[in-house]
């Protein structure tokens, strides 16, 4: 199995419901996403996937929806406030955890078609979350 793997930066902001001490406030991260791809065979370029490729796909669907962004629970009761103010807001179906966010980049990757084997995202120096396939 070949294996390959791509970072990306990006910053966004959140806050968890539900009881989660300072993180029920609303704070920011600057995050790092690793995307790993595998694949049994290279293509004909002697490849897994072109790091190009990874960036021009799913790093530019980060930067356009997740990159300094404020992502929210849709039951958040300061997300009507804070998008009529104007404010980029995204509205999730679930508390907008570290893994939840690995699980969503790894489906968008696989809609896309890549080869994505595992999500890694850190919200920060020491704390990651995993998702893979």
């Amino acid at each position: 199995m070949f294996k390959v793997a791509k970072m990306i930066h990006f910053n966004y902001g959140h806050r968890l419901l539900g009881g989660h001490d300072k993180c029920s406030h609303l704070h920011g991260h600057s995050a790092r996403v690793e995307i790993e791809m595998a694949s049994a065979k290279l293509n004909a370029k002697g490849m897994v996937v072109d790091f190009f490729d990874i960036k021009r796909t799913i790093g530019e669907w980060i930067d356009r929806n997740l990159d300094h962004k404020m992502i929210l629970w849709s039951k958040d009761p300061l997300a009507k406030l804070l998008k009529k103010a104007g404010e980029p807001v995204v509205l999730v179906g679930e508390n907008p955890t570290a893994e939840m966010l690995a699980r969503w980049i790894f489906r968008q990757a696989r809609a896309m078609k890549l080869p994505v084997s595992k999500v890694t995202l850190w919200e920060n120096q020491d704390s990651c979350a995993v998702f893979e396939a």
